[in-house]
């Protein structure tokens, strides 16, 4: 049975029994394959080779695309994008890359470690972070560095991701800076290290550890959240406390902070100097197939919009005005225009923009068109930022996988 904190979600008592739930909810069977959540639709075929995913329900979850199990990944159904701004909690992906995930955390008991290069150590629970700092929110897209990667070709290795591994939250919490500037900081410090409660099952593996330069450390809205779209963190998505980097990749965004480390020195660990690098060029990219002569660690997202209230070989009604919405972002410029095609990016039309939450937020927008009897149209989307970025025409390849933000079209047929 499982039981609820006064502030925090449900908390399982075992692993065991973490394992069990999933297993009642059609999830995860503590020995064998997955069980399908759903007699009617109980998987989805992503539009790529070996695309096929099992809906499962694990606790505070939907049934949701399973990648794996053991580390945790789950991706979002792409309609639920059309459903609302900000994505359900109960619907949010889940991405650990470490198999000792915690299954319970005890609120009460939780406590985050300030130390390294500062002027006073700091061991701050739970509570106090809530009662005596200042509580700001923002809203932002949190996206996973990897999201649609099963769509690169040649194919690479790595999660098969489709477009889900991404969701918008109103995320609530105190920030970093306010904590570091209490700690005060010592004059040769240029890195903050952040650790998490998952950890290795194998002694050989690397504890997931990522660092910020001060500067982004230090910056306004980077927070540490323990409430999301109005609720505490669901667990596996990073209860009771989780870093956030508005308009950064996920990979930043370390789940269940209970160490913060001050550095004099640039971070050499693994998950820094050899995971979650890109080729050091404006596009992030090479030739598909070539790897790059340098690289640079991953950080700023990119600029991405989708077309969310149709779906690939869709069949729309002729003669009538259709309403196609979707969704825009960027790393934090702000979406200053979305142009709208169904013609696969020939000719080009204004969307309507809707009313912006936030320069980190999802942008919703929408253009209408009417489809005619038997003809084939190739829907396209393409968000412009402040900055004048945009998405690319042709796909950007890169041996890892990172930072696609090709136009993304969807076909659909008028009847």
């Amino acid at each position: 049975m499982n039981r609820k904190t006064a502030d925090g979600p449900l908390i399982n008592p075992s692993r065991r029994d973490f394992f069990l739930k999933m297993a009642g909810l059609g999830g995860i069977a503590l020995l064998g394959t997955p069980r399908l959540a759903a007699a009617g639709s109980n998987s989805v075929l992503l539009p790529f080779a070996h695309g096929e995913r099992p809906l499962v329900a694990y606790p505070q979850k939907r049934p949701l695309m399973l990648m794996t199990a053991r580390p945790v990944q789950l991706e979002t159904p792409f309609p639920i994008f059309n459903e609302s701004l900000f994505t359900p909690n109960d619907a949010f992906f889940v991405r650990w890359h470490l198999a000792d995930f915690p299954t319970r955390i005890d609120s009460g008991r939780f406590t985050v470690n300030v130390h390294g290069r500062i002027k006073k150590p700091l061991r701050i629970r739970l509570q106090d972070l809530r009662t005596n700092y200042d509580t700001v929110e923002v809203a932002a897209v949190c996206q996973c560095a990897g999201n649609s990667r099963g769509f690169f070709q040649p194919r690479v290795a790595g999660g098969q991701w489709g477009h889900g591994a991404m969701g918008n939250a109103l995320w609530q919490g105190v920030r970093l800076r306010d904590l570091l500037n209490q700690a005060g900081l010592k004059g040769d410090a240029i890195q903050v290290r952040f650790n998490g409660a998952d950890k290795p099952v194998l002694a050989g593996t690397p504890d997931f550890l990522k660092s910020l330069d001060i500067d982004t450390a230090l910056r306004e809205n980077v927070i540490l959240a323990y409430r999301m779209n109005n609720e505490p963190l669901p667990l596996l998505n990073g209860f009771p406390l989780r870093l956030i980097v508005p308009g950064w990749y996920a990979t930043y965004w370390v789940k269940a902070v209970n160490d913060i480390e001050v550095l004099n020195q640039e971070d050499t660990q693994f998950w820094m100097q050899s995971a979650y690098r890109i080729p050091a060029d404006p596009c992030a990219c090479v030739e598909p197939g070539t790897h790059p002569a340098r690289t640079v660690p991953i950080s700023r997202m990119n600029v991405r919009s989708f077309i969310t209230s149709v779906a690939e070989g869709g069949l729309v009604k002729s003669g009538r005005v259709h309403t196609i919405s979707g969704i825009a972002f960027d790393g934090g410029s702000g979406i200053r225009k979305v142009l709208f095609s169904t013609d696969g990016g020939r000719h080009w039309m204004d969307a309507k923009l809707h009313p912006e939450h936030g320069k980190y937020s999802f942008r919703q927008w929408e253009a209408r068109f009417t489809p005619k009897p038997g003809h084939d149209y190739r829907l396209a989307c393409l968000a412009i930022n402040h900055t004048g970025e945009s998405q690319s025409s042709t796909p950007r390849w890169n041996p890892a996988g990172y930072m696609r933000n090709v136009v993304e079209t969807v076909n659909v047929k008028g009847v």
